[in-house]
């Protein structure tokens, strides 16, 4: 059974005058039929205005289709009745951790999700104490979150999504307003969860180096899936992601300049070692 679905799905924004009357009609989203399996690690690229963030809020329930249908769990999201249910299984964390972060101390924030779910307290704090070991920001349970870095923030939110205990977390560009060493810690804690725990996880991001151990990846642009498969097939297709104003990681830019420039190298290398390797081969060849 998939986790996610989606079913052509449409969202349009749209804007009216005092009168009521509609003077402008934007389709962020057009006919996008999306299916994830539970376990996956799906990653959504897109270029800014592609459509990511307004697909993120429509898999959360924060956003209604405008047409079609967005079924997370069997569950409709049209349905107000499910919308509780919904944003349990499907768990979502913000650009901005600022913005989720609530609580004056660690622990307590990440206690407030179960908390409002009416889970006994013995089991609130069993679940706390697992969720920043799983994110491992154990350490910090008594801390003021205003005094952490990005990265540690950042963990901090995903540790209260995962208290709540969701089988699917949707991460909005999590890693954007972090430096790179919190970006790395951040994807390296999703993976982590996504392996360890079985949590499906949706990133939406625009950083290539990010997708690349993912199980899936969906390329946006101007509201439309454009390409979808695994990292390599979609780094194989250099010209094309560029021509949705999208880059591939530096190292798999270096291979394929190089195979341009006739070298004897395989398509879509992904990671430094991967590099390494070919170009050994190539020079012993």
């Amino acid at each position: 059974m998939d986790i996610i679905k989606t079913d052509n799905l449409v969202f349009e924004y749209v804007t009216t005058n005092e009168e009521g009357d509609v003077t402008d009609v934007n389709r962020a989203l057009n006919n996008l039929n999306i299916d994830v399996q539970k376990g996956d690690f799906v990653a959504i690229l897109g270029h800014n205005g592609s459509g990511k963030s307004t697909l993120a809020k429509a898999l959360n329930a924060i956003l209604l289709p405008t047409k079609g249908s967005v079924i997370i769990k069997g569950m409709d999201t049209r349905v107000e009745d499910n919308l509780w249910d919904i944003r349990q299984t499907a768990g979502m964390v913000f650009q901005n951790p600022d913005n989720q972060i609530i609580g004056t101390v660690v622990e307590e924030d990440v206690g407030f999700g179960p908390e409002n779910l009416g889970v006994p307290t013995d089991e609130i704090w069993t679940r706390v104490e697992k969720s920043l070991k799983d994110v491992n920001m154990l350490d910090y349970r008594t801390s003021s979150p205003n005094k952490l870095s990005g990265g540690q923030k950042q963990r901090i939110a995903i540790a209260g999504i995962m208290a709540m205990q969701p089988e699917c977390i949707i991460l909005d560009e999590p890693t954007a307003m972090l430096d790179p060493n919190g970006r790395k810690e951040v994807i390296q804690t999703v993976h982590e969860i996504n392996k360890t725990a079985n949590v499906t996880v949706l990133l939406i991001t625009h950083y290539m180096d990010e997708v690349i151990d993912a199980d899936k990846v969906i390329v946006m642009y101007q509201g439309e899936i454009v390409m979808q498969g695994n990292p390599r097939e979609i780094f194989s297709r250099v010209d094309e992601l560029k021509s949705y104003r999208l880059d591939v990681p530096q190292v798999t830019e270096l291979a394929y300049e190089l195979k341009k420039a006739g070298l004897d190298l395989p398509d879509a290398v992904l990671t430094i070692d991967e590099f390494t390797d070919a170009m050994s081969k190539y020079l012993k060849g």
